[in-house]
């Protein structure tokens, strides 16, 4: 049997404020063979289940999902529509969420601000409602908030601008890395330079930036996103995007309707690039052109 292959699309559903209303957000995987090829109109049985703490940790919700992918060999979930989303206590830790295709485990993901919005607590201090809480579109730490923890005092901020329209994601094209994955993007942005015959890439530019002073600060801890992270930005692309295009700063930039570049590798070949004209995650050759935007933890 050939391996399946994935990629990974978070988007969340409308939730109402009513109690009784269901609590769900949707999943949407793109399966693939070791060839690459969409796996198309075929029966899968998808498992899901959210592991508390870390990748390892403790099984605290599982769902199982009959379903078929379509002709471009996308499967549509909605995570919540079997099984009880209110087992988890999404303010008491991190959460991971692990994905099984027909009995066999196809990886580990940390579930970042998609669900937090389902408990109402944390959901406030995201908000920017709690004291001293840090919010989404919030011009901060150099750039704009796109995620925040349910601490509220962490996060992730992309920068104010592109660092490219039109750059490679690394100049070595054919050979894998091996270690890159689909939520780190700064250990991926290290693993990417550190390459063998590496010389130049989209993670190098963002390790070399240092914004500008946008009236928060200069930083150079700059990192490729992973296209997990890069997702976040495009589930909360109103928020941003509205912060880039009011700051009032002729020298910053709204993000454009292109592909962006990921730090996540797909295959010794192609890594993973996001469309913020179509929303959806896609491979291309490692040589192939596309749009850099750099990120930043604090």
């Amino acid at each position: 049997m050939k391996k399946i292959f994935y990629t990974l699309v978070f988007s969340i559903l409308s939730l109402s404020v009513l109690a009784q209303s269901p609590q769900m957000f949707n999943y949407q995987a793109v399966l693939r063979n070791d060839a690459g090829e969409p796996r198309a109109s075929q029966d899968v049985t998808v498992k899901i289940d959210i592991l508390q703490g870390s990748a390892g940790g403790a099984e605290v919700f599982t769902e199982t999902h009959d379903t078929q992918t379509n002709e471009f060999g996308l499967v549509n979930l909605q995570i919540g529509s079997n099984q009880s989303l209110e087992v988890v206590d999404w303010s008491a830790d991190e959460y991971f969420l692990q994905v099984s295709v027909n009995g066999n485990i196809m990886g580990t993901t940390q579930l970042l601000s998609v669900p937090y919005a389902l408990h109402a607590k944390t959901a406030e201090t995201v908000t920017g409602e709690g004291s001293g809480s840090r919010y989404v579109g919030e011009l901060y730490g150099g750039g704009v908030v796109f995620w925040v923890d349910h601490t509220g005092q962490h996060g992730l901020i992309v920068s104010m601008v592109d660092l490219s329209t039109n750059h490679a994601w690394s100049n070595v094209t054919n050979t894998l890395i091996g270690t890159t994955n689909d939520w780190d993007g700064a250990n991926n942005t290290t693993a990417i330079i550190e390459q063998s015959g590496h010389t130049s890439s989209a993670a190098q530019l963002c390790a070399n930036y240092t914004n500008a002073d946008y009236g928060t600060g200069t930083y150079s801890d700059w990192y490729l996103p992973s296209v997990a992270e890069v997702n976040h930005i495009w589930n909360n692309f109103y928020e941003v995007q509205k912060a880039l295009t009011i700051d009032g700063n002729p020298d910053t930039t709204p993000l454009a309707r292109a592909w962006y570049w990921s730090s996540s590798e797909a295959d010794g070949g192609t890594a993973m690039g996001f469309s913020f004209l179509y929303g959806f995650t896609s491979f291309s050759g490692k040589g192939d052109p596309s749009a850099v935007r750099a990120v930043r933890a604090f």
